[in-house]
């Protein structure tokens, strides 16, 4: 692949294998950025892109509307055996799978980046193709399904991935989508996990990413839930870094949390832009009956607490509700933030 950013005259093929809400975002605004993309998808949602098309918009005001003409709709695996970047974004319990997809069907030169939540994924594909160029990667912003082929971003933030021969970053940053390079990404992976912990609490709440964070009871839920994951993982000898572009350390996170709400939000909008309307990835798979990736997120802290003799008791009780509710199966329950901290 040339250093230089191309187009689909004669530039890198993408697919984008196991597009959900992320990677139909991602996948259409590259091209829209004139790259020639692939979706590898589900039957239903290939079905219904092939009906409706694309639409993508944004917190920012952006609204795009891409005929299923700008793309290519695969529900067929072979069509990874064109790809010279593959973006992988299925979810974690998939990795394996897509692995396995990945060696039987695309070629060695492929450039494999995974956009997964978590911090083993990556390193999953790199065990099950140790002979490819696997690089870890981080999306920091939220795109939920609005359904009907609509795919709403409702948080800022640009896209990190691991640092490798050639400039992809530079090839693959399109107007409304950046990405940046990194010489290594575990620590910011650990930091997004501890952001990503809320996902579960968001799950369980049923409120906007906003009200939520306008709330002091969940703010407080919250900090003691990242203040314990972060003594667990000191404890373990994990260190993090900020994923989102700000200079403050992860450790600070929980007492800004605790801050009084007008100086709260002050500091917030320096750091980070809500969508009104945006929810976690784990509520949409709540209120679509989907499994979520609960045992990549809390489950990792309560696992390493474990082997560290230690307890992770907030965490705990965030993973056995999501779990209580992935086997109702009737979407979000709506608890409040003295519920879950409660939860025996």
């Amino acid at each position: 692949m040339n250093d230089a950013p191309m187009n689909k005259h004669g530039g890198p093929q993408i697919v984008v294998a196991g597009a959900g809400s992320v990677g139909c975002f991602v996948g259409g605004l590259l091209a829209r950025g004139a790259y020639d993309v692939t979706l590898l998808l589900r039957p239903a949602l290939a079905e219904t892109l092939l009906r409706q098309g694309l639409t993508l918009t944004s917190f920012t005001g952006m609204d795009e509307e891409l005929s299923p003409d700008m793309f290519g709709i695969q529900t067929d695996p072979s069509c990874l055996a064109k790809a010279d970047i593959i973006l992988v974004t299925v979810k974690s319990g998939s990795t394996e799978e897509m692995g396995r997809l990945i060696a039987q069907y695309a070629s060695e030169d492929a450039v494999i980046v995974s956009l997964q939540n978590g911090v083993g994924n990556a390193g999953i594909l790199k065990d099950m193709l140790p002979e490819r160029d696997v690089r870890a990667g981080m999306v920091s912003f939220n795109v939920v399904n609005l359904g009907g082929g609509r795919f709403h971003r409702g948080t800022s933030g640009d896209i990190l991935i691991q640092k490798g021969p050639g400039h992809v970053a530079r090839t693959l940053s399109v107007m409304d989508l950046t990405f940046h390079e990194r010489k290594s990404m575990i620590q910011i992976q650990w930091g997004k996990l501890l952001i990503n912990l809320n996902n579960a609490l968001n799950a369980l709440s049923g409120l906007t990413l906003r009200e939520q964070l306008d709330s002091m009871p969940w703010r407080r839920l919250m900090s003691d839930q990242m203040a314990e994951a972060l003594r667990v993982l000191e404890k373990a000898g994990i260190e993090t870094a900020p994923p989102l572009g700000t200079p403050i350390p992860m450790r600070f996170i929980p007492k800004i949390l605790r801050l009084p709400s007008p100086l709260f939000r002050r500091i917030a909008r320096s750091m980070l832009t809500i969508d009104p309307q945006a929810r976690s990835s784990m509520w949409e798979d709540l209120e679509q009956g989907r499994p979520t990736e609960i045992e990549e997120l809390q489950g990792m802290i309560v696992e390493l607490a474990r082997e560290n003799g230690m307890t992770a008791p907030l965490n705990q009780n965030a993973a056995e509700l999501i779990r209580e509710a992935e086997r109702r199966g009737d979407g979000p329950p709506g608890l409040s933030a003295h519920e879950i901290r409660h939860h025996r």
